[in-house]
Formats: structure tokens, C-alpha cells, sequence
């Protein structure tokens, strides 16, 4: 059974829909269990026991918010231990060219470092999903997507 989490931070509750998307697709993918924790709710260690991890954010200027940085710090503590996992990054913006792909690089760098294998995506936005406010169909159905393709590609690579 592949495990995946996606995990969020979310202050308008904008990310946590697209992170409820995302898990509903992966969950769908037969041989995957996967779970949705805001941020606040994750601990370092906790990131150990999954095969996939999915992290979103909303765009503080140009990054990710504080509280996903604070747990992607803390998470030295296990640098080498997520290597060969899957990773994926999904970001909502205030605003048309509010900073969405540079936070997915930023948190994108991050799953990198711990030697994650990170899923990009051909069908839409290249780094992991959008959207500019509140998800509208196209950002739900770019993020049940995604969420398809990481269970997919975390069932594949756990055998």
C-alpha cells in the first residue's frame, strides 16, 4: 500500500480545497491510502512514514507561507531519510501572476534536497497545480490530476 500526505497551510481555506482535491484523486488510485494534515498538524517524523508527500502553500510574497518553511526546517532533521520518495507541490494565489510558480520552485528546491523525485505535469501547469483564489473547475480538475498522477507514479514505485 503506497502512504501519501498532503499537507497545506491555509489562512482563506483557498489551498486546503485544493489539497481536498488532490487527496480525493489520489485516494481513488487503487493500493493507495492517503491522508490530508494542515501543516500545523505534521511533525517532521511524520513525514518518514509516507511514500508520497504533497505540499501546498499560498503565495507570501513569492514563497511559501511561514509555517511550510518551518516544517520543511525542521525536516533537516532527516535529510538523506525521504530520498527516493515522491514529491509534488501545490500553490493558490491572491492575484493573475501572484507568485504561483515561484513558490512551487521554492517548495519544489525543497523536495530536491531530500533527494525526492519530484512529479511534474504535461497536461497543465508544468510544477503542480494553481489557482487564483477559490478553485474553479479548471483548478479542481488540474488538481484531481495531479493528485491521480502522484498516487499513480507512489503505487508504481513501492511495488
Amino acid at each position: 500500500m503506497a502512504r501519501i500526505l498532503v499537507t497545506y497551510y491555509s489562512k482563506t481555506g483557498h489551498t486546503a480545497a485544493m489539497a481536498e482535491c488532490i487527496a480525493a484523486a489520489a485516494r481513488a488510485v487503487e493500493g493507495t491510502s492517503v491522508e490530508v494534515r494542515p501543516v500545523a498538524d505534521v511533525a517532521p517524523d511524520d513525514l518518514l512514514e509516507f511514500d508520497g508527500i504533497v505540499m501546498g502553500s499560498p503565495v507570501y510574497y513569492g514563497t511559501m507561507a511561514a509555517p511550510l518553511k518551518a516544517l520543511i526546517d525542521a525536516s533537516v532533521e532527516h535529510h538523506g531519510k525521504l530520498d527516493g520518495k515522491v514529491g509534488g507541490a501545490f500553490s493558490s494565489s491572491g492575484v493573475i501572476g501572484g507568485g504561483n510558480e515561484t513558490t512551487l520552485l521554492d517548495i519544489i528546491a525543497c523536495l530536491l534536497v531530500h533527494g525526492m523525485i519530484v512529479k511534474g505535469s504535461a497536461k497543465g501547469p508544468h510544477y503542480g497545480p494553481t489557482c487564483q483564489g477559490e478553485p474553479d473547475e479548471t483548478a479542481r480538475k488540474r488538481c484531481a490530476d495531479y493528485g491521480r498522477d502522484v498516487a499513480e507514479l507512489c503505487v508504481r514505485l513501492s511495488g
